[in-house]
């Protein structure tokens, strides 16, 4: 695959239009989509107007179907923030954000904490529930450390990868054997590792929320650093860009927002790695800008792949990470064969 990640330069008028465009677009497509994740329960679609006559029927609404449709996006915009900036970060457009061992981590610290706790997220109380995140995170945090630790800092771009790869196998081991000395916990697991948003309230909305904002404003801050990477390691330091510490906090805001996104969804796979395409298909915008379309573009590509979860085998439901690996594997391997047809043809 050719594709490269956004060039540094100044965005001509052009692009700034594409780019609002763009925003727009996703804009829209997220309302009507929240509007779509309310009307779908377990028959399927169902109309709002009358669910608004059955006090019953509201309180679902509200209190199930809006926190799962929002945690949905707010997700995908989490995954696809950490995707970007992972691809500008690793000069690499097959980058996702679980390279540095967050998502082995988060699984790890997700089985822990059933083993523990005695409990699945289906089942438990709202203090269990909020612990079984709150590890889940924790493990995320404390794989990219680990990962950190084995790179010995920020500054290599390709040890910083290998060590991701290598914790994210190793931690997927441990993950295993904990599973296996709890068999009642790998139905659980499961749910974990295929990836839901079937148990997120509006406490997981608003960590989530809070978390995107965050990431979203440091990672626009730190993001021109990425576009001085695009040009090479040496030009960027010629640039005068702090390249150690916007590398550490771009890495910061990566293990935030793929930790957060896994602890209340669990593993969604392919989110993080196309949102960034897409945007990259529909306008080249240098990386601040990058970054938020891929963040909202991600909340869609998630929200609309969790309603189509819901709807394709109602009134059972198929995993939503399931999907989107089938829908992003598909997708990229269309992107690569076109690439190579219009290679053959040049």
């Amino acid at each position: 695959m050719t594709s490269q990640v956004p060039v540094a330069a100044t965005p001509g008028s052009a692009t700034r239009r594409r780019a609002a465009w763009c925003a727009l677009w996703a804009l829209l497509a997220t309302l009507a989509l929240l509007l779509a994740g309310a009307a779908v329960g377990s028959t399927g679609w169902e109309s709002l107007a009358r669910l608004g006559d059955d006090p019953v029927a509201r309180q679902i609404v509200w209190d199930i179907r809006l926190p799962r449709t929002l945690g949905a996006w707010l997700a995908g915009a989490l995954l696809g923030l950490g995707g970007a900036i992972a691809q500008g970060l690793f000069r690499n457009p097959l980058a996702d954000p679980f390279l540095l061992g967050s998502a082995s981590g988060a699984a790890l610290g997700g089985a822990l904490a059933m083993a523990w706790l005695g409990v699945s997220p289906a089942t438990a109380p709202w203090l269990a529930r909020l612990g079984l995140s709150g590890v889940a995170f924790i493990g995320a945090g404390a794989a990219v450390l680990l990962t950190l630790v084995l790179a010995r800092g920020v500054q290599h771009t390709l040890r910083l990868l290998l060590a991701g790869v290598i914790v994210g196998v190793v931690l997927g081991a441990v993950r295993d054997l904990v599973e296996l000395s709890s068999p009642e916990i790998l139905q659980a697991m499961q749910a974990f590792t295929l990836g839901t948003s079937a148990f997120v309230g509006w406490a997981a909305c608003g960590v989530m929320a809070l978390a995107l904002g965050l990431c979203a404003l440091v990672g626009w801050a730190l993001a021109r650093a990425l576009d001085g990477l695009a040009l090479g390691e040496a030009t960027a330091l010629s640039l005068g860009l702090p390249l150690a510490r916007m590398r550490a906090g771009l890495i910061a805001v990566l293990a935030l927002a793929t930790g957060t996104a896994v602890a209340q969804t669990g593993l969604i796979a392919f989110v993080g790695l196309a949102a960034p395409h897409v945007v990259r298909s529909l306008v080249r915008a240098t990386h601040p800008v990058h970054v938020l379309l891929s963040a909202l573009v991600g909340g869609v590509l998630l929200l609309g792949a969790d309603i189509l979860a819901r709807v394709l085998v109602a009134p059972q439901e198929l995993p939503v990470g399931v999907l989107t690996a089938a829908l992003g594997g598909s997708y990229l391997l269309w992107l690569m064969h076109r690439r190579t047809r219009a290679g053959e043809g040049a």
